[in-house]
C-alpha cells in the first residue's frame, strides 16, 4: 500500500493516534501504579508495625526482619499522639536519595516522579510518607529501594502496552476497514466511472449511475453523471456541427465559383446602355460581392486557418468612414444614421483588412437590427486610446439581442442574431480580435439598443514591431 494514497495516508494516520493514545494511556497508568504501590508499602509496613506494638515491643531480630522484607521496606517510623517513634528498623545500604510525601501529590507530581524512577536505571533508597490506613495513627514514615518498584513498573507497563496495544489494533483495523469500505471502495468507484467515461465520452452508456449512501458522495456521483450527460451532449452536437460544417464548406465551395461567373457577367452589364440595367447593375454587384465575400469567410472559417495579423500603423477615422460608406442601407430601407466619433489624429497599429472585417461586420449586423424594425435608427461608432492601448466601440439604437443569441454570441452556427443567420460573423470577428491579443466584448443590449467595444492592447503591438 502507498503512502501517498488514501488509504495509506489514513492508515499513517490511524497509527499515529494510536501510538499517542497508547502514551496517554500509558503515562496516567505508570503513575497510579507507582502511587498504589508506594501506598501498598506503606499499609503493609503499618501492618507491621501494630504487630510489634501488641507484643510490647519485644519481637526477635529474625522476626523484625522476616516483617520488614514483607513489607518491603527498611525502616518503619510511626507518629501515634504526637509521638515520633521507630518502629521497626534495618541496616540502610546507602544514603537516602530523596523523600516523597504522598499527602501532597498531584497528577503531574506523580507522572514526573514516574517518569523520573523510570529514567534512572540506579537502584536508590528513598523515604515515603503518607497517612495510616484505619487512622492508626498521624503520620507514617518508610523507607525503601526504588530497584524493585522500578522493575514492577517496567512489568506493569509491558501489561498495559501489550493490552492496550491489542485493544488499540483491534480498534484501528475496525475503524480502517469501516473508512475504506465507506469511503475509499465508493471514491474509486467514482475514479473508475471517470477513467472510463474518457476513454468514450461519447458513449452514454458509461454515465455514472449515482448508488452511494453517503449524502456527500452521493452529491458528487449526482453532480458528475450531470457534467457527464451535458457533455455527451455537446460532444454529439459538435460532432454534428462539425458534419455539417464540412458540407456547408463543399457547397460554399461550390457556389463561390458559381457566384464569381455571375459577377464576371454582371461587371460585363455596367457597360449597357439601358438606364434600368446601369441602375441595378451596381447593386447587382455588391450583393454578389457580398455572397462571394461570404462564402469565402466560410471556407476559411471551416479551414481555422485565419492568417496571423499583419500590423501596421493606420489612421482609424479613415478605415471608418470606408465601413459606414460600404454599409449604407438602400434607399427604401429604414433611415439610418451614422455618427463617427473618431479623432481624426487617432492612428492605431493592426491589420488592417482584419480589423475592417470587424467593424464591417459589427455594423452590418446593427443595420440589419435596425432594417427589421422598419423605423429610424443610429449607429454610432466611437474610438479612443488609453495606457494600455486602444478601444473601439459600435453601439446602435436596436431592439437588442435576443436571449437565445446571448447565450452562445462568440459561438459558430449557435450565436446567430437575426433569424437564419450562421453566427459566423461575431464569432470570426472575436477570432480576429483574439488574433491581436486583444478582445470583443458586449457591453449591453437591451431595448434601447446593443454595445459592443474592442479593445485591442499596446503591448502586443510593441513587441510584434521588427
Amino acid at each position: 500500500m502507498k503512502i501517498n494514497t488514501l488509504s495509506g495516508r489514513f492508515l499513517l494516520l490511524t497509527t499515529i493516534f494510536v501510538v499517542l493514545a497508547e502514551v496517554l494511556i500509558l503515562l496516567p497508568g505508570l503513575a497510579n501504579f507507582r502511587e498504589d504501590y508506594l501506598l501498598t508499602r506503606l499499609e503493609r509496613a503499618q501492618i507491621a508495625s501494630l504487630a510489634l506494638l501488641t507484643t510490647d515491643q519485644m519481637i526477635e531480630p529474625d522476626l523484625e526482619q522476616e516483617l520488614l522484607n514483607n513489607a518491603g521496606v527498611y525502616n518503619v517510623v510511626l507518629r501515634r499522639d504526637a509521638v515520633r517513634q521507630l518502629v521497626l528498623s534495618s541496616p540502610i545500604p546507602q544514603p537516602i536519595a530523596d523523600t516523597y510525601d504522598l499527602r501532597e501529590s498531584t497528577f503531574w507530581t506523580r507522572v514526573r516522579d514516574a517518569l523520573s524512577v523510570l529514567a534512572d536505571p540506579e537502584n536508590h533508597v528513598i523515604r515515603v510518607i503518607g497517612d495510616p490506613v484505619q487512622k492508626g495513627g498521624l503520620v507514617i514514615e518508610v523507607t525503601l529501594a526504588t530497584g524493585p518498584m522500578r522493575i514492577a513498573m517496567i512489568e506493569y507497563g509491558l501489561r498495559l502496552l501489550s493490552l492496550s496495544a491489542i485493544v488499540s489494533g483491534i480498534t484501528a483495523f475496525l475503524l480502517f476497514w469501516l473508512v475504506r469500505r465507506l469511503m475509499v471502495v465508493p471514491i474509486k468507484r467514482v475514479v473508475a466511472h471517470m477513467a472510463a467515461y474518457a476513454e468514450a465520452p461519447e458513449d452514454a452508456r458509461r454515465i455514472i449511475a449515482p448508488e452511494a449512501s453517503i449524502e456527500e458522495l452521493r452529491v458528487a456521483e449526482d453532480a458528475l453523471a450531470s457534467m457527464q450527460r451535458q457533455l455527451t451532449a455537446a460532444l454529439k452536437q459538435k460532432e454534428r456541427l462539425a458534419q455539417l460544417g464540412q458540407a456547408v464548406a463543399k457547397i460554399s465551395h461550390d457556389l463561390r465559383n458559381i457566384l464569381t461567373t455571375a459577377q464576371l457577367f454582371a461587371d460585363r452589364m455596367e457597360g449597357s446602355d439601358d438606364p434600368v440595367v446601369q441602375r441595378a447593375a451596381p447593386k447587382l454587384m455588391s450583393s454578389i460581392g457580398r455572397a462571394v465575400n461570404l462564402c469565402e469567410t466560410t471556407l476559411a472559417f471551416g479551414r481555422a486557418e485565419e492568417p496571423p495579423p499583419s500590423l501596421c500603423r493606420f489612421p482609424l477615422a479613415a478605415l471608418v468612414q470606408e465601413v459606414t460608406e460600404s454599409e449604407q442601407p438602400p434607399a427604401d430601407a429604414a433611415q439610418i444614421d451614422f455618427v463617427t466619433d473618431v479623432p481624426p489624429a487617432l492612428e492605431i497599429r493592426a491589420d488592417r483588412e482584419q480589423l475592417y472585417r470587424v467593424l464591417s461586420n459589427l455594423v452590418r449586423n446593427a443595420r440589419q437590427a435596425i432594417e427589421a424594425t422598419g423605423k429610424p435608427g443610429t449607429i454610432e461608432i466611437g474610438a479612443g486610446e488609453e495606457p494600455e492601448g486602444w478601444w473601439i466601440r459600435v453601439q446602435d439604437t436596436g431592439p437588442g439581442l435576443p436571449e437565445r443569441a446571448r447565450e452562445h454570441l462568440f459561438q459558430p452556427f449557435s450565436g446567430g442574431v437575426k433569424k437564419g443567420g450562421t453566427g459566423l460573423g461575431l464569432a470570426i470577428s472575436a477570432e480576429l480580435i483574439r488574433g491581436h491579443g486583444g478582445r470583443l466584448d458586449l457591453v449591453r443590449t437591451d431595448a434601447d439598443g446593443t454595445e459592443f467595444k474592442m479593445h485591442l492592447p499596446r503591448e502586443f503591438a510593441i513587441a510584434s514591431q521588427d
